[in-house]
């Protein structure tokens, strides 16, 4: 095995907020999947778990050589509760599968404001 890529992301929950109040229902549509939602929506401020989970998603495509033009946000779904886990659908998974990628480590954190992802993407040789 072997490093493919390594991406980091940090988003300002401030901004995820503002986002939910203006236009809640079409942000979520658009970033993540109904699994994400669902988890998010179980904490009394969801937006820490979807910031954390919108990092993630930017930390993934990094780590895949990839841009949020070139893979949609809701083809990279992030696990909820204890170790998150990467599930790739659509273009995410065709970057996959040609880049031989074998997994992807994750790493999440929020706090105050602020929520942070790191990603790596391994190959196998």
């Amino acid at each position: 095995m072997s490093i493919h890529g390594i991406g980091v992301d940090q988003v300002d929950l401030k901004r995820i907020r503002k986002l939910l109040k203006k236009s809640e229902a079409k942000f979520l549509k658009r970033c993540f999947t109904e699994q994400e939602i669902k988890y998010a929506k179980r904490f009394s401020d969801s937006s820490k778990r979807l910031g954390a989970r919108f990092a993630a998603k930017e930390a993934v495509m990094k780590s895949l050589g990839k841009g949020w033009r070139e893979i949609s946000w809701r083809d990279i779904e992030i696990t909820g509760g204890g170790k998150p886990t990467i599930n790739t659908f659509g273009r995410a998974l065709v970057a996959v599968e040609e880049n031989n990628i074998s997994n992807i480590h994750i790493s999440l954190s929020h706090e105050n404001d602020m929520a942070i992802a790191f990603a790596i993407s391994e190959k196998n040789n």
